[in-house]
């Protein structure tokens, strides 16, 4: 066990990231406020709150914290647990611990990064034999406890994130190209499968919802009334933004935004705000600066001292860049909708204070790259 903190060289503190992170929350800030100006004082706290304990984050050893990767998965366990149990149920879904009457708290956000601190030290420890099928298995049952119990809320989208996450580490993480390349080898007829299966009963083995979704996605012109309603003014919405866009908090009338065409606008689809109000530069603009910071955990992850700082940077890589891809191509139309928010862009207090924690943990694995005397 080490020391709490340490003597680092302010030099290696990687600023440039740090501001970027800020940069892109106050953005997303003001893309909420226009969208929907009550949610826009939450989000701002959110944005206070994850800032400072992201400096303490990234000023902790993280080998301090990941010297209890037990008790991380076992809270993360619990809380999930306390969801299933007792949690609040909106929109058909039961995903959120109520705190106070203003404020939810959403478990399976935080999951992300618990569960990327645990993998990181669980493979370090085992990283002589991660190949060996006892290793694997082990492994594979105490990343499905977590999953299977947000796949239930249900949450198919953060359970297929929470893998996706998995995937990432492992292989960074040494795990044998023969296995990856069996693994490839089945997952893909059996994903053309599951399509087609889907396609034909997909209502007996998926949530109605879900079956609906993947529906819309497939006959978009059958369902542009319902389930597609969504999708399809977002990608009007895009599209009517033009290179410049509308601007900010604009009157105009013919903005599909203030036609209230498209529901909980601050969160999922944040980028059709995006696109509708800022342009083609504006749109670019964000997935540059979610670029620049996933390129940058993947640097930090190069340089780590020890293989538990490289898996951390890189599910935290893995999670933002994967996240934020899945959430722009489904306000573009090109995937079905999944409900995954805009990593720092999205209204949700738990998922960006969650991401900042995550990001100061990177920023200490950077603190402590290889050339630290």
């Amino acid at each position: 066990m080490t020391n709490i903190i340490k003597k680092y060289n302010i030099d290696h503190y990687r600023f440039s990231l740090f501001f970027c992170l800020i940069g892109i929350s106050v953005l997303g800030i003001l893309l909420i406020g226009s969208a929907d100006p009550s949610y826009q004082k939450t989000q701002i706290m959110g944005l206070a709150l994850g800032v400072v304990l992201m400096i303490i984050f990234s000023l902790l050893d993280y080998h301090f914290i990941l010297f209890f990767y037990r008790i991380i998965y076992l809270v993360n366990l619990a809380l999930l647990l306390w969801v299933k149990l007792g949690g609040k149920e909106s929109h058909g879904a039961t995903r959120w611990i109520q705190i106070t009457e203003r404020f939810q708290f959403q478990p399976s956000e935080l999951t992300k990064i618990l569960l990327i601190l645990f993998l990181a030290q669980y493979i370090m420890e085992h990283e002589d034999n991660i190949n060996s099928w006892k290793t694997l298995l082990k492994l594979f049952v105490l990343c499905a406890l977590p999953v299977a119990l947000i796949f239930m809320q249900p949450d198919l989208s953060t359970s297929i994130t929470v893998v996706f996450i998995l995937c990432a580490i492992l292989f960074v993480g040494g795990l044998s190209y023969k296995i990856i390349g069996t693994f490839l080898a089945v997952a893909a007829p059996l994903s053309v499968a599951f399509v087609i299966l889907v396609e034909k009963v997909g209502d007996k083995i998926l949530y109605t919802h879900q079956y609906n979704r993947i529906m819309a996605w497939l006959h978009p012109e059958q369902y542009i009334n319902s389930e597609g309603y969504q999708q399809a003014n977002s990608i009007i919405a895009i599209g009517s933004g033009k290179l410049t866009g509308k601007g900010l908090n604009n009157n105009v009338i013919s903005s599909v935004k203030n036609g209230n065409y498209i529901s909980e606008p601050q969160a999922d689809f944040i980028f059709s705000i995006a696109g509708e109000e800022l342009g083609f530069l504006g749109s670019i603009f964000i997935i540059l600066l979610l670029g620049f910071i996933v390129a940058s955990c993947l640097m930090i992850a190069k340089n780590a001292s020890d293989l538990s700082g490289k898996l951390i940077a890189t599910g935290m890589a893995a999670l933002i860049g994967f996240q934020g891809f899945v959430n722009i191509a489904v306000a573009t139309g090109l995937i079905p909708n999944t409900g995954l928010p805009l990593p720092f862009v999205s209204y949700g207090l738990t998922s960006l204070v969650s991401l900042f924690i995550g990001m100061g943990i990177v920023l200490n694995v950077e603190l402590q790259k290889k050339d630290y005397r």
